[in-house]
Parts: structure tokens; C-alpha cells; sequence
């Protein structure tokens, strides 16, 4: 029986990882230098990547200060990213039926907390897991256990719903059904463990989840 739903935060309800790649290359154009986006596509849902983004760039620039600007920029272009297509009717659905709903992101507790309160998601969540709050981040399992944890839930109970390879496999190790979404810089990426693929949550019912799942 299903009892509860477990969502990744970054490019699964907000699509924060595009608007990163977007400010990323707009103070590329800006400084007069090309980017390769699949630089950056490569480093989606990962913390344990240590990568110089800024090659393009002469070996003596200051990479603090185009640190500060990506932030700062990126920042901005987040707080006016939508909700993506059928978040909003998924977890109200879940709310209404009585099931227990997560997030565990691979992000800190900062930065999902206030994106969910910037779009008043942050009430439809019984628990709030991430990265800071683990010993180790995706793809290890463990954000997805604590989660379980607080809900209260086994991992047959329950669905996960990811966007990239670390979080699909996070959720698998923890021993979660994982139904994944890609976003723009995920769609190309295997994910063999995913249960489901659908290219958006728009229409997803908790009826067909409880016919499959």
C-alpha cells in the first residue's frame, strides 16, 4: 500500500539547474568568452565533483569574483523560476488523500527551505531532508533513509520521484521505487533503475500511481 511520496527539490519542482547552466553562460558571453554547457550538464545532482567551470577563462583571473557573480546571478534568475507542471496538483492530491510527503535534496536546507516558502510549497511537507543534514550526500542513500525515518514509512510504502542519475540511484539504494523525470540537462542520461520514466509530472494521478505502483 502506498503511504507516502519522496521528492527531489533541484529540476524535479523548480528547474534551478537550468537557470545555474543559463547564468553560467550568460557571464561567459558577457566577459567575451564561449561556454560549453555539457560542462556543467555533467556535474547535475552531483556534490562530490570538485570541477574548474571557469577554464575558458585566463589561468590569472580572479575565479572568487565570477564565483560571486554566478551566486549572485543565479540567485536572481531562481526566485523567478515557476513551479514545473503538475507539482502543485500532486502534492495536493497526496495531501488530500492522507500520505505522508518529503523532500530529500542534495542541496542544503537553506536553499530548499526558502524556494519552497518563495512558491508555498514549504506547508506540504511533513519532513525536509538534504544534504547538510547526512553524512553523505547523493548518490548514497542516505538523505532518502532519513527521510523514511521522519515519515515513518518503509521503503516498500513509499515513491521517490528524481530528475538525474545520483538522486534515481540514491533512492534506490535506501530501497525506494523511483520514478524519474529528466529535466533539460538530464534527458540524455540512463537511469536503470527507474521504475517509470515520464517526461513531466503534468497529469499523473494518484490513481494511476496506486494502479502501478
Amino acid at each position: 500500500m502506498l503511504r507516502a511520496l519522496v521528492f527531489d527539490f533541484d529540476g524535479l519542482m523548480v528547474d534551478t539547474e537550468t537557470v545555474i547552466i543559463e547564468a553560467w553562460e550568460r557571464i561567459h558571453a558577457h566577459d567575451g568568452f564561449s561556454a560549453d554547457r555539457a560542462v556543467l550538464h555533467a556535474l547535475v545532482g552531483h556534490t562530490d565533483i570538485v570541477q574548474d567551470v571557469w577554464t575558458a577563462y585566463p589561468p590569472n583571473h580572479d575565479k572568487h569574483s565570477l564565483g560571486r557573480r554566478w551566486r549572485d546571478l543565479s540567485r536572481s534568475l531562481m526566485d523567478a523560476a515557476p513551479v514545473l507542471p503538475g507539482v502543485h496538483e500532486l502534492l495536493d492530491s497526496a495531501r488530500a488523500a492522507g500520505l505522508r510527503l518529503a523532500v530529500a535534496s542534495n542541496s542544503n536546507r537553506p536553499h530548499v527551505e526558502n524556494h519552497l516558502r518563495l512558491r508555498g510549497l514549504d506547508t506540504l511537507f511533513d519532513a525536509i531532508c538534504t544534504r547538510d543534514e547526512v553524512q553523505h550526500p547523493k548518490p548514497a542513500p542516505d538523505v532518502y533513509l532519513e527521510a523514511l525515518r521522519r515519515l515513518g514509512v518503509a521503503p516498500g510504502e513509499t515513491l521517490a520521484f528524481e530528475d538525474s542519475v545520483p538522486g534515481h540511484l540514491a533512492a534506490h539504494r535506501a530501497g525506494l521505487r523511483v520514478i524519474v523525470i529528466p529535466g533539460p540537462s538530464t534527458l540524455h542520461d540512463e537511469f536503470p533503475h527507474a521504475a517509470l520514466r515520464l517526461p513531466t509530472l503534468a497529469g499523473l494521478t494518484l490513481e494511476t500511481l496506486n494502479s502501478r505502483f
